[in-house]
């Protein structure tokens, strides 16, 4: 393949000639690469600068003035890309520290909030059947004292007594194993 001047490639470039475009990248390329190399120190993100570099001057070929030095078009587009790409890695180092750090709390609440979980079903099984029952249709489904006691077919003051002995117990129950009472309204709320 003969080469071309800069200024006999450009012409061609913009009359979609690819073998032009194919000597431009067979001169300038390893230039690109070396200048990206410098400032990214990584040889794939090098390698993307300098396909995203040719590919963007092939896309605005068109728009290419003749009086700019292709060579000034390919270092300045390469610098561009390389400003993107270093705020686009700094951005994603920031935004996976914040995961990290977000993941950490996540899992440790997770874990803490499993032991809180099981802690609680522990104590239910401790309830007298009964007195689980009334708990669980309360805390867990929801209902009123009132819809409770129509369901079982006993007094309002039954519900309300057998309430208070669960709450009583839950409590108790919750102190012995050292979990701070603050969690246990948050709890009544678990679904099986």
């Amino acid at each position: 393949m003969r080469e071309f001047s800069e200024s006999d490639c450009l012409r061609l470039i913009k009359q979609d000639d690819s073998q032009a475009f194919d000597a431009l990248f067979r001169q300038y390329s390893s230039h690109v690469y070396r200048f990206a190399y410098g400032y990214l120190k990584s040889q794939s993100e090098a390698e993307d600068v300098v396909q995203q570099c040719f590919l963007k001057i092939w896309e605005k070929r068109q728009q290419l003035r003749e009086d700019v030095p292709l060579k000034s078009y390919l270092f300045t587009t390469a610098h561009h890309t390389i400003l993107n790409q270093l705020r686009h890695s700094h951005y994603q180092r920031i935004y996976q520290e914040h995961l990290l750090r977000v993941g950490n709390k996540v899992t440790g609440n997770e874990v803490e909030f499993s032991e809180l979980e099981n802690l609680y079903l522990a104590a239910l099984t401790q309830l007298p059947p009964k007195r689980r029952q009334i708990f669980e249709l309360s805390r867990q489904q929801g209902l009123s004292y009132p819809e409770i006691a129509q369901e079982l077919n006993i007094s309002v003051k039954t519900v309300e007594a057998q309430m208070t002995q669960a709450l009583k117990f839950l409590r108790d129950y919750f102190q012995q194993h050292g979990t701070a009472l603050i969690v246990l309204p948050l709890l009544f709320f678990l679904k099986k």
